[in-house]
């Protein structure tokens, strides 16, 4: 990734690179996509999607995108959270009601160019600056074990987290997305143009990459739950860490842009013409939005 690298485009390089994912088992499931969104505009979305997520406080999906955070209102429209129309790039609910993200000011709003740490304790109504404004944009998070990891592709630098506040540096590396294991803190996989990339010491070193692991988002739910999705939306899982993966199904809409698994089973994800949700493992996805990605940033 570059330095400012905008999603879409780190995912076409790395596709760039010539990487195919094999799954290591024949039985391939095809997704199939209920499309309870249809085509009612009220169930849309603007904006590329960032970041997904559930919120423990009430169960309600939130949607991360470019132009703010939306979230299922009446009949299931898309309603906008707060007022904010920011672009959230980095996004991860670290538990109820409260959620972390990073990213750009809407334009005309003002305030520095990168968000660096921003915070939410009433689930994306109103945001606060807990760290790096003005110097960092995020475009990964994660925040497990009572930590915050965050990929800091300013600088092209995972860096981490107790407090939020102040920051460790740790390996520099071009990378997509981050994921921590849920068992040990000192695990965590990085998407890069080789392949997924794993550090066993918290991130300070990563091995290569490996091929032929072409994943654009990762996501670890749960232990033996570690789900990957290609840039087209082929949805894989591995059930060892990342060694060998399982083709799980593919998600509708075509280029991927977000991933998150909440447990082994129930997964959302957004690609260029949706947000999805699966509830078993990926085999069927039912449409929650339809996305409208606007400029694409």
């Amino acid at each position: 990734m570059k330095n400012t690298i905008k999603r879409p485009l780190a995912a076409a390089a790395i596709l760039a690179l010539g990487l195919t994912l094999t799954a290591c088992s024949d039985d391939s499931v095809a997704g199939n996509d209920t499309d309870t969104a249809a085509t009612d505009s009220s169930a849309t979305v603007h904006g590329h999607v960032h970041g997904l997520g559930i919120d423990p406080a009430d169960s309600r999906l939130y949607v991360a995108t470019h132009e703010g955070i939306f979230t299922p209102g009446k009949d299931s429209a898309a309603q906008q959270v707060g007022t904010s129309t920011d672009d959230f790039m980095g996004f991860t609910v670290a538990k109820a009601g409260t959620f972390l993200a990073s990213g750009h000011p809407a334009p005309g709003t003002g305030g520095p160019a990168n968000r660096g740490l921003i915070e939410s304790t009433d689930s994306g109504k109103t945001w606060k600056t807990r760290s790096l404004a003005g110097e960092v944009d995020f475009h990964a998070l994660d925040y497990a074990h009572g930590t915050i990891y965050g990929y800091d592709s300013t600088n092209a630098l995972l860096r981490v987290s107790k407090d939020g506040t102040d920051w460790d540096d740790r390996a520099r590396l071009q990378a997509l997305d981050i994921a921590v294991s849920p068992d040990d803190p000192d695990t965590v996989l990085a998407t890069t143009p080789d392949g997924i990339a794993k550090s066993t010491d918290g991130g300070k070193t990563f091995a290569t990459g490996e091929q032929p692991t072409a994943m654009a988002f990762l996501s670890w739910g749960t232990t033996g739950a570690l789900y990957g999705i290609d840039d087209d939306g082929a949805l894989s899982r591995s059930s060892d860490g990342g060694a060998t993966w399982q083709q799980a199904g593919t998600v509708p809409g075509g280029q991927a842009q977000a991933l998150t698994a909440l447990d082994d089973r129930h997964i959302l994800t957004a690609t260029q013409s949706g947000v999805y949700e699966s509830t078993d493992g990926g085999k069927t996805f039912t449409k929650r939005f339809k996305v409208e990605a606007g400029d694409g940033h």
